[in-house]
């Protein structure tokens, strides 16, 4: 009898078994399967952070459950750096004939996939690496002077000529996998939880499996993404996916998303909601052609921006201890749920960058660590259009007004009392600048300024005021 042909499908951002080339290729093939997950701690400079383990620690317990529907069990493995030794000996362990994976895109893992590529093949071993993680592949999609694109409206517009494939899920029923030896590691041995309860407020918010996007996907069909141009702006209104984390662990992919909302004849092919899933793949686009985004300015001459770093600054805004309600509570929200909501994003990135004129790198940082969809490419490049440095960037002079946007977009009030309680008895017409509530009124309704609830560690117009004269500054510098 001819020994049977048997593969890993190592699983990286994309863990599910619908639309997953890898899988589908292995079982159309008649590969022995052998699914691996390797929890790196080191694969890049920016590993994931806290928030993002607690969501992979579920997810990796959803997927293995799932397979364990078919007979088959997750190969898990850890390490600090050493994911190619870990392959070989698995090769070795399992006499493997072949490796599947999803490609990644941040540089260094680019780098460190061809090097594990180039060695496996040189030792004779196959390899094939899949589109599992985008709608394009960011090298494919050109301008008309056959160079990537730094402006996202004509991007989203050349994206839309072309045709995207359907999912397309394997016969699961025919699959064969290898039987799992005494080398896998549980998953609660990769210590992705926390030691401390931090978390408890993810549990009430999130359900972090495969099922748990689905249904966060039909809401979207049913009605949600014909309104998310309408309610996207109101924080305290369920009115966004929130899909993203189902998307950055790829336990759905961007091609379900896609052919979800975007059926012919759908009206919503055309929708805002579409319109961010293709700045997404933006993100990635640029990323990949502006490795160096990461840590530093897309556009260049912004490494000469002056920041004026405050550590005191910088915690109070971390901890939602503004004294700016909108900024505060979405602050809190992020802290308490891993998420927080678009426009509050906006609002709380662009306070610490030109109010406080603390470096964008500081927020990308503990965005990182808090978000559970803590993406790099949306990460980095949400920071830097905020920041001014970024493509399609926001200019530094448009700052955004802390007041303001919270009386236009929490116009009840209802997000600001969810997630800064102690304002819960403040009237609308002041719950957004308490500081300018008479003592009495402000007594009446149980908050002592600096006690109950901070005093602003910076008045707009002053904040409003330094950021333009740094902006100036810069200017002024770029003369010389």
């Amino acid at each position: 009898m001819a020994k049977k042909k048997k593969c890993i499908v190592w699983l990286r951002k994309d863990l599910r078994l619908q639309d997953h080339p890898g899988f589908r290729t292995a079982i159309e093939e008649g590969y022995q399967i052998l699914p691996l997950y390797i929890w790196d701690e080191k694969d890049h400079r920016w590993a994931d952070g806290a928030a993002s383990q607690w969501w992979l620690h579920h997810a990796l317990t959803d997927l293995e459950e799932q397979l364990e529907t078919y007979g088959g069990k997750l190969h898990i493995c850890h390490t600090k750096g050493d994911s190619a030794k870990i392959l070989e000996s698995l090769i070795k362990d399992y006499e493997v004939d072949v490796i599947f994976w999803g490609r990644r895109y941040e540089p260094e893992i680019i780098e460190r996939d061809k090097q594990i590529k180039e060695g496996l093949k040189a030792d004779g071993f196959e390899v094939k690496s899949f589109n599992t993680h985008l709608l394009f592949e960011p090298h494919t999609i050109e301008n008309k002077s056959g160079s990537h694109y730094k402006v996202f409206t004509p991007y989203w517009k050349h994206c839309r000529e072309f045709a995207i494939d359907p999912p397309s899920d394997p016969d699961w029923e025919s699959c064969n996998f290898i039987t799992v030896n005494k080398g896998s590691l549980s998953i609660s041995e990769l210590n992705l939880l926390p030691d401390i309860e931090w978390d408890k407020g993810f549990y009430d918010t999130w359900e972090p499996t495969r099922k748990g996007g689905e249904e966060r996907l039909k809401l979207m069909k049913k009605g949600k993404a014909k309104l998310y141009q309408d309610k996207r702006d109101t924080p305290a209104e369920d009115g966004t996916s929130k899909l993203s984390p189902w998307l950055q662990w790829g336990q759905i992919s961007a091609r379900e998303i896609y052919h979800e909302l975007a059926k012919p004849a759908n009206e919503l092919i055309h929708s805002g909601y579409l319109r961010q899933l293709f700045w997404r793949e933006f993100s990635y686009h640029l990323l990949f052609h502006a490795p160096h985004s990461i840590d530093r300015p897309l556009r260049p001459e912004y490494e000469e921006f002056k920041w004026k770093p405050n550590t005191s600054y910088l915690k109070a805004w971390q901890h939602g201890n503004t004294g700016y309600p909108i900024i505060d509570a979405g602050m809190r929200q992020l802290w308490q749920t891993g998420w927080m909501h678009n426009r509050v994003r906006m609002v709380v990135s662009s306070f610490l960058v030109k109010h406080l004129l603390q470096d964008w790198r500081e927020g990308a940082s503990w965005f990182w660590d808090t978000l559970v969809d803590a993406d790099l490419a949306n990460n980095t490049m949400g920071w830097q259009w905020i920041a001014g440095s970024g493509a399609d960037a926001s200019p530094y002079f448009r700052i955004f007004n802390p007041i303001t946007q919270g009386e236009k977009f929490d116009k009840t009030g209802d997000y600001v009392r969810e997630f800064c309680p102690e304002l819960a008895d403040v009237p609308n017409k002041y719950l957004h600048k308490p500081w300018d509530m008479p003592e009495l009124e402000l007594a009446a309704a149980g908050v002592v300024l600096g006690k109950d609830y901070p005093s602003p560690i910076i008045s707009h117009p002053d904040g409003r005021q330094k950021a333009l004269d740094a902006f100036a500054e810069f200017q002024e510098t770029r003369k010389k």
